[in-house]
């Protein structure tokens, strides 16, 4: 199978290449250190399997990256590589298209599990985390959308709020996504309608809350 893995640590990427290299099938057959090098790299190899950390810089957040490559690329799997246990958290890796996670700190043979597991159609999911999944799936199934504001804001949305709270200006904001200041501030001002806040506090307290900070 053939794999991109995305990592922003050139020695993470080195050791996992050998890992996975070393496996009779598997083969890395591209890297990158951020979300926009991961795109580039599935959409020039067309992989089996990317296997992605969401810690990565610049601004945009692994979950908005994971959502656009299985949009534009829904035959390649995506395997997340995270710190984070948490169920809400594994939820919303799972809901924009990732199709298992791995731990960091997880031992070499539950990562090759796990990409053997998602090759073969299946969905990996730490068995500790299992039950914890199926509750936060009951939850979200029994409670209105709307009565999460988070679940209405759109993609570009969803790519300007995390800058915003990490404090870039509307210029920066626009330069880094290619889009017009005023996009950035129109984006912004729905971001604080459908969230209900009031100030720039308030907006960085929610994106720490949803863990928008943390890529």
């Amino acid at each position: 199978m053939k794999i991109v893995l995305a990592d922003d640590h050139a020695i993470v990427r080195s050791g996992f290449s050998m890992i996975l290299n070393f496996q009779s099938d598997m083969e890395v057959v591209g890297t990158a250190a951020d979300g926009i090098e991961a795109y580039t790299m599935v959409a020039k190899y067309r992989p089996d399997i990317l296997i992605m950390d969401l810690s990565m810089p610049p601004g945009e957040s692994g979950l908005i990256a994971t959502g656009k490559i299985k949009e534009d690329h829904p035959d390649t799997k995506i395997l997340i590589l995270t710190m984070h246990d948490d169920e809400e958290y594994l939820f919303h890796i799972l809901k924009n298209g990732a199709s298992g996670y791995v731990l960091k700190n997880a031992p070499d043979e539950e990562l090759l599990l796990a990409i053997r597991t998602i090759h073969g159609g299946g969905t990996y999911i730490h068995p500790k985390m299992a039950t914890s999944l199926v509750r936060e799936f009951i939850k979200k199934d029994t409670t209105s959308q709307s009565e999460d504001p988070y679940e209405i804001l759109s993609k570009r949305e969803l790519e300007i709020l995390p800058l915003v709270a990490k404090g870039y200006g509307n210029k920066e904001v626009a330069e880094k996504l290619f889009i017009s200041v005023k996009t950035v501030e129109a984006n912004k001002a729905k971001i604080m309608e459908k969230l209900n806040l009031r100030s720039r506090p308030e907006l960085v307290q929610y994106a720490l809350k949803k863990k928008m900070l943390d890529f």
